[in-house]
């Protein structure tokens, strides 16, 4: 069944605003905004905040790397880069790196190395 202009989903208490035409978040959305499908991470000032956080994960402390602009194709390769030299899980999630466990002074050296101005954050 075909859905017309007047069913499609704008906006998802999950997701926040969703783009009309691929269904992806707006502040992911790569139809509109960046047509070759590479999504920009623009936020910030283009220095890298590392952090330690445990909110909402039951305990479980994670390191995260927030505020490195570039590509999405770029931030998962570096996040792929710091899970190997960690020897730990991660992801990125909507522009941020989360590397399992408290990782931030290899992280930090990490980035001091390929020359990423970045700085502590939080406690």
């Amino acid at each position: 069944m075909a859905r017309s202009a007047r069913d499609r989903v704008v906006y998802s208490s999950e997701k926040g605003r969703v783009c009309a035409l691929c269904g992806m978040p707006q502040k992911r959305c790569v139809c509109r905004a960046n047509p070759r499908g590479t999504v920009l991470n623009v936020e910030g000032d283009g220095i890298a905040r590392v952090s330690r956080s445990s909110k909402g994960r039951r305990g479980k402390t994670v390191t995260t790397i927030s505020g490195l602009p570039g590509r999405a194709e770029e931030l998962s390769e570096l996040a792929r880069d710091l899970k190997r030299l960690c020897g730990t899980g991660g992801a990125v999630k909507e522009g941020v790196i989360e590397i399992q466990g408290d990782r931030r002074d290899q992280i930090m050296e990490e980035l001091a190395r390929r020359e990423i101005p970045a700085k502590r954050a939080g406690g």
